[in-house]
């Protein structure tokens, strides 16, 4: 078994017809039915089942489809890597990010660090920190981009500054609401929309205020809390700096005085692991 081998297979898994493998393989039917074959004979399962137009993966199939993914990633990695050690500081940085830092990071990072190496470019990988940190760990990614808090023993990092969450909401939930600052006790009976990885810690914060939230929705995209929020679903809790990444205009904001819901970005890579020189300027940036 190749990288070629599995580049067939996962063609085929993605198309799910031989014959449109082949077309965008730019080779021939019969000798990729052929590899597919090969590959079955030397692992000693049936991957597909064949159909009248369209095939499917057999248990053994998916489970191939899946490493299939995470070879190819790490191939591709691997070359991007060596090449960029060729190139020096002219290659491509492979991050990963949670889509509440998109803003942020866009602003006090990647600018900075684009008008300073403008010959650098880079692959983007989004997720939740579990996303970013199995990525880490495979190797896909050298820098993942993730919010406080979170696990990550083998990994180093380094933080931005913290910053506060906000109650994003329209006027029909503010009116009782006075002032830029509210209190956690003040959501109490009102609709909360929220970012999943955060549930515990905002059940939690809640009982020490002395109620149970009213949860309307919980997600995994602080952009997904904001549109709802937007569309009068509900108050919508998130980073503030993550105000900017989705449909706002009918939301206003309140930040919330409770330093247990205070959170910040950080950049964090796997303890002693090569690291590419861009990866290691792009982390100075970090700030």
């Amino acid at each position: 078994m190749d990288i070629k081998q599995l580049r067939y297979f996962l063609t085929i898994a993605e198309e799910g017809q031989i014959t449109a493998a082949a077309r965008r393989l730019h080779i021939a039917q019969p000798p990729l039915s052929q590899q597919l074959k090969l590959l079955e004979r030397e692992l000693g399962v049936k991957l597909v089942e064949r159909g009248p137009r369209h095939i499917h993966l057999t248990d053994a199939g998916e489970i191939l489809r899946t490493r299939a993914e995470q070879i190819l990633e790490l191939s591709d990695s691997t070359i991007n890597e060596i090449d960029d050690f060729k190139k020096g500081l002219n290659g491509t940085l492979s991050i990963g990010m949670v889509s509440s830092s998109g803003a942020l990071l866009i602003k006090n990072t990647l600018s900075k660090f684009h008008e300073e190496y403008p010959g650098v470019k880079f692959s983007v990988q989004e997720g939740n920190t579990f996303k970013i940190l199995e990525l880490l760990n495979r190797g896909i990614i050298e820098v993942g981009i993730v919010r406080t808090p979170f696990k990550a023993l083998n990994c180093n990092c380094k933080h931005m500054v913290k910053e506060p969450m906000i109650a994003a909401m329209t006027k029909k939930y503010s009116s009782d609401l006075e002032g830029i600052y509210i209190s956690l006790k003040e959501l109490n009976g009102k609709p909360l929309i929220f970012y999943r990885r955060f549930e515990q810690l905002i059940m939690d914060t809640c009982t020490e205020s002395g109620f149970k939230p009213e949860v309307f929705c919980k997600n995994d995209d602080a952009r997904t809390t904001l549109m709802l929020a937007n569309a009068g679903f509900g108050i919508g809790i998130v980073p503030k700096s993550a105000f900017e990444l989705s449909r706002n205009e009918n939301l206003i904001y309140k930040e919330i005085k409770n330093e247990k819901l205070e959170t910040s970005l950080a950049a964090i890579w796997i303890k002693d692991r090569y690291m590419s020189s861009l990866a290691d300027k792009f982390i100075k940036f970090f700030n």
